[in-house]
């Protein structure tokens, strides 16, 4: 295809959105509405994940020190951990540290065991992967003067298991509010397009290629795709700012905090035009091929 050809497609293309300015219209208006909710979707979907994220992160394997273990037995057993390429963010505490923490925790009658203090040194750590914590706490059990390893078995498992299942359904919803959306659009831009079979039909006629028919088509689909998506980029973008301006300093210092304005606005965003030029493109493709077997 040379240059000439290709701007020609171009003018069509655009010509077609000024002559057929109600139907072109209604599919901007088809586009527009699918998207926002498209979006509005995602962003709760994405914010979801992110605080399903957190809450996995904040998971802890607490690894109580034998009694018996003095100091070169303690540096061996955290060179064990540190060697470990499936844990990170090592920490010791002595039990004094531990002790302290009970005071604060639970009351100044506690500090009368700095007499005698009972408790035990302890490695906090975390799994590289969440996901794995269940697995690499088992492994931890078996180390030298690791006396018993605690990461809130039974409650960390249904957890995961929660999470799981709810990143799984929305990925499902989301899927399937895309295709919704892929049919939506397509068929109002296959109405546009059967309002003008008879252009179609005099084109072939004249001997004209099926690509020197499609793409005129195609790039009509293109630009209704991004001029539908203009509108719900705005909106969620102005929603999204001022809601996050709005909840983030209520949730300062809490474990779920919603994802930052950027890049997430602009990912989503992103996410948008391509799904809104897919759609276009895609609709008018499938609409047009009924059309070329003249």
């Amino acid at each position: 295809m040379n240059s000439e050809t290709l701007k020609r497609h171009f003018r069509e293309s655009f010509k077609s959105i000024g002559r057929n300015r109600w139907m072109t219209f209604a599919s901007i208006s088809a586009v527009t509405v699918t998207l926002i909710i498209v979006g509005v979707f995602m962003t709760m979907m994405m914010n979801l994940d992110k605080i399903a994220t957190n809450l996995e992160e904040d998971v802890e394997i607490k690894v109580l020190v034998d009694l018996a273990a003095d100091d070169a037995a303690i540096k061996e057993l955290e060179k064990q951990l540190k060697d470990n390429p499936k844990l990170t963010e090592i920490e010791f505490s002595s039990n004094e540290e531990e002790l302290e923490i009970m005071i604060k925790g639970y009351g100044e009658e506690f500090a009368l065991y700095k007499q005698g203090n009972p408790l035990r040194h302890v490695f906090y750590v975390k799994a590289t992967d969440p996901q794995d914590t269940i697995k690499v706490a088992k492994e931890i059990e078996g180390y030298d003067y690791a006396f018993e390893v605690k990461y809130g078995e039974g409650k960390v498992e249904k957890l995961f298991n929660i999470l799981n299942t709810g990143r799984n359904v929305g990925i499902v919803l989301m899927i399937a509010l895309v295709f919704t959306a892929m049919f939506l659009i397509s068929n109002t831009i296959r109405i546009t397009i059967v309002a003008r079979k008879q252009e179609i039909e005099i084109m072939k006629l004249v001997g004209a290629t099926n690509s020197f028919v499609r793409i005129p088509f195609i790039l009509e689909g293109i630009w209704l795709g991004i001029l539908g998506a203009i509108l719900p980029m705005i909106l969620i973008t102005l929603a999204y700012f001022n809601l996050y301006d709005y909840i983030q300093p209520k949730l300062e210092g809490e474990l779920f905090q919603p994802l930052s304005k950027t890049p997430f606005i602009y990912q989503l965003n992103g996410l948008l035009l391509l799904i809104g030029i897919f759609i276009g493109a895609w609709g008018s493709f499938m609409s047009v091929r009924k059309f070329l077997k003249v």
